[in-house]
């Protein structure tokens, strides 16, 4: 697997902060990676090393096998949570004049900038102020001047803030499609629901240091814990049934529906085997339902940030 990124062993300290503690990371090419972690873990540090913003203390970052240095710029691409479009000017001349800051010509610059205002139909923008924007429509534009020069690795920092539910899908199409022209993306957000949709790697950072980190798919497959979704359709003695049931086996949440005879509930097994299990319940009851609980992205990241300030 080759890799855009790499980082070995970087450290980096503000005074009697460490800010980071020997992270070492690799993002695959044409990937979307979800760097995770909770307020204050390292997240921000890390991407302004990446952007040259700012140098670590220690360790060695490489882009595409080489050193990162300032000419790697050009091929980075970075929107930051907190934006920085200039309010008074107007949309196009500062879609224009950031454009030809990284390297596009203005003829280039307005052939790429109307294929993007065409795109995601902003095109009567062009002559607004920023001022007279709302939030979410400021956010597009700076998303199209954050991909406009087609770089080879996109860093989002809550890529999706001050979009409603409908644009929000729309960006995130538009970092999918992106992922699947090539690029490579480092994607840092708390939103867990958009991890779920769009990650297919993931780093998880707290308090300095990486304690996770993977392809999403796989880390699932160790997180899981042997937990059952089950639904039955039974008629008579529910309650009589799942107390049976309750004495030999774990039974972590239920709830039966009268009107429709369905029993639902969660079980805990001892092994991942359901063979036994399942006869036992088919024997009583019409099965509709059974089905491993896989936990989210959000389980797992409170579950592993938990252990580790519990010391575990």
């Amino acid at each position: 697997m080759e890799h855009i990124l790499v980082a070995k062993n970087v450290s980096k300290s503000y005074g009697d902060h460490q800010a980071l503690s020997n992270i070492s990371l690799e993002i695959p090419e044409n990937s979307i990676y979800g760097l995770l972690g909770p307020n204050g873990a390292g997240k921000t540090t890390f991407i302004r090393i990446v952007n040259q913003i700012t140098y670590q203390d220690q360790g060695e970052v490489l882009f595409n096998g080489k050193p990162l240095s300032p000419e790697h710029i050009a091929q980075i691409g970075y929107l930051p949570e907190e934006r920085g479009l200039y309010k008074s000017m107007k949309v196009g001349d500062q879609a224009l004049y950031l454009a030809q800051l990284k390297g596009l010509s203005k003829t280039e610059a307005r052939k790429r900038l109307k294929y993007w205002f065409d795109r995601l139909d902003i095109g009567d923008w062009w002559n607004k102020k920023i001022q007279e924007l709302s939030k979410g429509m400021a956010q597009k534009i700076q998303f199209i001047v954050t991909v406009l020069h087609k770089p080879k690795l996109l860093i989002f920092d809550e890529p999706f803030s001050g979009f409603d539910p409908i644009n929000a899908n729309i960006i995130k199409d538009e970092i999918l499609q992106l992922r699947n022209q090539g690029t490579s993306i480092i994607f840092s957000t708390h939103r867990m629901e958009s991890v779920e949709e769009l990650c297919e790697y993931i780093a998880l950072i707290h308090k300095s240091e990486k304690i996770l980190d993977g392809k999403l798919s796989e880390i699932k497959k160790t997180y899981k814990n042997n937990i059952y979704s089950v639904g039955l359709e039974i008629e008579h003695n529910a309650e009589v049934f799942l107390k049976k049931l309750e004495e030999q086996h774990q039974i972590i949440s239920s709830s039966y529906d009268n009107r429709e005879n369905q029993l639902d509930f969660t079980i805990k097994l001892p092994t991942a085997e359901t063979t036994g299990i399942l006869s036992q319940l088919s024997k009583e009851a019409n099965v509709n339902h059974f089905e491993e609980t896989i936990p989210s992205a959000n389980d797992i990241f409170i579950q592993t940030v938990n252990n580790r300030d519990n010391g575990q």
